[in-house]
């Protein structure tokens, strides 16, 4: 509400010129407080969020591992010890990019992706009219060839006895030694025309096999028996033995990508540093992401001769020995290598099923920490670090037994580093 006067103010007695604006809007002074309220309540909110993110960022990294269980035989033997855990991807020990042999517009394909082929089967030809018309007139060329042979070889029957009958004059006088030479250079005509018509045929022939084996390269055949696992043209493309232009996702001209799924592995890496804790036909145990309840029997297959050094690892291949339809090429994979059983005890009575001990858990030695007498680990639970004092039990090569106060699969720091603390927020390394 405000009060203003219509004209210029007159004297201090007049008030009669005093009006009261009734349209003037209201102050709302409400509205200040209730905006700093909403911001105090919004980072009210928000706070946790932000200390939590902010201690996440300040914790320090650390690399873990998970516990495992594995069954110990009662008569001093074991199970198999895992040693080392590494990841890969699941490939076919044999595998090849099919492509064409020569260039040109694809005319027929006899496959799909997942199509069962057999070696030596067509399974993509090419587009070959010229090469067809090519045949036929090389096929016309023999016939022509030997067409004039045989006109040849009755030329040079009839000069031989032409020649015979000029040397039977000859011999009784009655001829001329002109018409003898005349005769003999004939039948020597003759016969070289023979030979140059022969020569003709064999060389008709060699274009047809050289015109055939052209044809036939315009086949595509499946190198073995496998599964087509990439499809990589369609009928009526044109393709070349060394790739088209703007065709990058082919590679050499390959049409497709056989794989032999009877014989699958696992091709992982291992640092330079692990490598030597593993041998050729090492047992292994392989897990598919995709089937995390499946287990699979592998073993070491290769261990390559050298190293990348830029990224300081070993490739390894692991076969699968007991791989069902369900394992499939390019899957992602988890291998555990694993120390072959402990032999028993000297003397000790074999039998057919061995009896197992209650099951032990094992952990690396790098997660368990000597204080003063004390044996502790570092578990981690929602990223949060506790200490706990534990048993320890035998050492079997890098990992130790923990006899208590450890559950199979809890995760534990290896080589903690010093900024980890009681109840203290940890940032697991890869995750």
């Amino acid at each position: 509400m405000s009060i203003y006067s219509s004209d210029r103010p007159g004297g201090a007695g007049d008030l009669s010129r005093l009006k009261i604006d009734r349209t003037a809007p209201k102050r709302r002074r409400w509205l200040p407080w209730t905006l700093l309220a909403l911001l105090v309540l919004i980072a009210a909110a928000a706070y946790p969020s932000v200390r939590t993110y902010y201690d996440e960022q300040r914790a320090p990294e650390v690399e873990i591992a998970r516990a495992t269980q594995i069954a110990v035989a009662a008569d001093g033997g074991s199970a198999p010890v895992p040693v080392l855990v590494a990841t890969g991807y699941v490939v076919a020990r044999r595998s090849s990019d099919v492509g064409v042999k020569t260039g040109g517009r694809l005319q027929f394909l006899g496959f799909e992706e997942g199509s069962r082929v057999r070696g030596g089967q067509v399974i993509a030809r090419i587009e070959h009219a010229d090469l067809d018309a090519q045949l036929a007139a090389s096929r016309a060329a023999v016939a022509e060839a030997e067409t004039q042979l045989a006109q040849n070889l009755a030329t040079r029957d009839e000069d031989l006895r032409q020649l015979e009958r000029q040397r039977a004059l000859a011999r009784d006088g009655i001829t001329t030694a002109a018409a003898l030479t005349g005769a003999e250079a004939t039948s020597q005509v003759s016969a070289a025309r023979v030979k140059s018509a022969e020569a003709a045929i064999v060389s008709a022939r060699a274009r047809i096999r050289v015109i055939d084996e052209a044809i036939e390269n315009t086949n595509v055949r499946a190198p073995f028996d496998g599964v087509v696992i990439k499809k990589r043209a369609e009928v009526g493309e044109t393709v070349s033995p060394f790739g088209v232009a703007g065709q990058s996702s082919r590679e050499g001209g390959a049409i497709a990508t056989i794989a032999d799924l009877r014989e699958l592995e696992v091709q992982t890496e291992v640092g330079e540093t692990s490598v030597a804790k593993l041998k050729r036909a090492m047992p292994a145990a392989v897990k598919l992401q995709a089937y995390p309840n499946l287990d699979f029997k592998g073993r070491v297959r290769e261990i390559f001769p050298s190293a990348d050094r830029a990224k300081a690892i070993v490739e390894v291949r692991v076969s699968i020995l007991d791989a069902s339809a369900d394992v499939k090429p390019e899957m992602t994979a988890s291998v555990t290598f694993q120390e072959p059983p402990a032999p028993r005890p000297t003397g000790a009575a074999t039998s057919a099923t061995p009896s197992m001990a209650a099951p032990a858990v094992v952990v690396p030695k790098r997660a368990v920490i000597d204080r003063g007498g004390s044996t502790t680990v570092w578990v981690v639970t929602g990223g949060v670090a506790a200490s706990r004092t534990v048993v320890v039990g035998p050492t079997r090569l890098d990992q130790v037994e923990i006899a208590s106060g450890l559950a199979p699969g809890e995760a534990v720091i290896l080589s903690a580093p010093a900024g980890v603390t009681e109840q203290g927020r940890v940032r697991i390394k890869g995750a």
